[in-house]
């Protein structure tokens, strides 16, 4: 006989507890937003500086900064949200080169599987702010312009910061993706592409008390 601990009726189980626990440690969380970016970017570089610039700033403003809760961009975040008066979330994920937890969270999970981990990204934020990256990053992305672009999810900025890192895909996009009919032109607009990490915090909080006023109270903490 099978046994259960390695089934998949176990691991609907896991995922399960998984959903639930995410679902309790965050649902109070209020206003967040989630800033995705490379774990190999060093803490001298310009994009960590900004990083951790904008995201002192959203905390100040009265978000919650949610981050994958590692090392590079993550912790640039995370550092910049503990510094402010918001709270700082870290994400992390159980993967075969383990990967340690940056030390500037006010809460912290750990998940096995990568769909429940992005889900909590998804439901509890009201922007997604892209970082300079690799995979783990284009897949954010893209996965949040789908599901707009599809209506999955309500609307929200999905914000690529670094003119000079994502300007090249734009470009591609814009010349190639949408000329050949794959996507229809004002899919471009579902995102904006910036430098500056006042025009970050502008486009978020400008979105958000836009949908404060269409929500009634008991939904302002996500869009789930």
């Amino acid at each position: 006989m099978e046994d259960l601990r390695t089934s998949e009726t176990w691991r609907i189980f896991r995922i399960q507890a998984e959903l639930i626990d995410g679902i309790e440690t965050l649902n109070d969380l209020g206003p967040a937003v989630s800033v995705f970016g490379g774990s190999r970017i060093p803490p001298d570089s310009p994009y960590y500086e900004a990083t951790q610039t904008f995201c002192r700033r959203l905390s100040d403003a009265g978000f919650a900064v949610i981050t994958g809760g590692g090392p590079g961009i993550m912790e640039a975040a995370n550092r910049g949200a503990y510094e402010g008066d918001g709270l700082s979330v870290g994400l992390n994920i159980h993967l075969p080169h383990e990967q340690k937890p940056n030390g500037y969270q006010d809460l912290g999970l750990t998940f096995r599987y990568f769909f429940v981990r992005k889900l909590m990204f998804v439901k509890y934020s009201v922007a997604f702010v892209i970082c300079p990256g690799g995979y783990g990053t284009f897949d954010e992305l893209f996965e949040a312009l789908t599901l707009i672009q599809t209506r999955k999810i309500r609307r929200f900025p999905v914000i690529l910061f670094g003119k000079d890192y994502w300007q090249g895909l734009v470009d591609w996009m814009r010349g190639r993706v949408a000329a050949l009919g794959c996507i229809e032109p004002e899919d471009l607009n579902l995102f904006d592409l910036t430098d500056d990490p006042d025009e970050v915090v502008r486009l978020i909080t400008t979105h958000y008390v836009a949908i404060s006023k269409e929500l009634p109270e008991e939904r302002r903490r996500s869009r789930g």
